[in-house]
């Protein structure tokens, strides 16, 4: 695996294990490593599924790469979650499209953002 591909898979992991956390405390919910990991399994395996899909590997900093781990992380996750017995509850659909869809697309999008911004051309008159 190229080193930017080992670094957005890393970030990616820590972003999903950040949005399990996120969850299970603001529900109160303890943060047992029992309890986290039933929690975390569906969308960390989700996240392979997403990064397989994709080729993310090829431009793995890439808003359209992120786009397509997002979507099959979310779609994944849940789809495990129902079958495992979890349950998904359409509200809990909806927060974990949006926090991942921020969290795994939007870390590319802003680096996309401050790369352009730093090889912008100035144009102040001297």
């Amino acid at each position: 695996m190229p080193p930017a591909a080992l670094v957005a898979a890393v970030v990616d992991v820590v972003l999903v294990v950040l949005f399990v956390g996120i969850g299970r405390s603001s529900h109160g919910e303890q943060l047992s490593p029992g309890g986290f990991g039933t929690t975390l399994w569906p969308f960390l395996v989700g996240l392979a599924a997403g990064w397989g899909a994709g080729v993310v590997w090829r431009r793995p900093m890439s808003p359209g790469r992120g786009l397509v781990v997002w979507v099959v992380t979310v779609v994944v996750g849940v789809l495990l979650r129902l079958v495992s017995g979890q349950g998904a509850p359409f509200a809990f659909v909806v927060v974990a499209a949006i926090v991942l869809g921020a969290f795994l697309v939007g870390w590319r999008a802003l680096l996309v953002a401050l790369d352009r911004r730093s090889t912008r051309p100035s144009f102040r008159r001297r």
